[in-house]
């Protein structure tokens, strides 16, 4: 009976390692859709109307392997089509929007709405 204790302490210490595999493969997994979703967002849209910083700040995600903060922010109406398409595919997948870069500073205005210009 003394293994029970042992055994018990064994399959603490494991059980946290292979949480992590499956945290850090569910990541790649949801990283991987990002990128094929932001592939066919950018191909199908008039790349006139999306920003250099927009693309950058995406791209840069997918490069962080998806876990390092960015600020991508949609300013034009095709730049907020794709975060929206984005958005819905990867939450079709199963991931959270938490998951997603799209963050925007806040833009102080008088007597209005402070978010991003459309």
């Amino acid at each position: 009976m003394k293994l029970l204790p042992f055994a018990a302490i064994v399959l603490t210490m494991i059980m946290p390692a292979q949480g992590q595999e499956q945290s850090a493969s569910w990541v790649e997994q949801k990283c991987g859709a990002y990128e094929a979703a932001w592939t066919d967002a950018v191909a199908a849209a008039d790349e006139t109307q999306v920003n250099y910083a927009f693309i950058a700040a995406n791209e840069n995600f997918i490069a962080g392997g998806c876990t390092e903060p960015v600020e991508a922010c949609p300013r034009s109406r095709v730049e907020l089509d794709i975060a929206n398409a984005l958005t819905l595919s990867m939450m079709n997948a199963g991931a959270a929007s938490t998951f997603l870069p799209f963050r925007c500073p806040v833009e102080p205005v008088d007597n209005g709405w402070s978010g991003p210009g459309l």
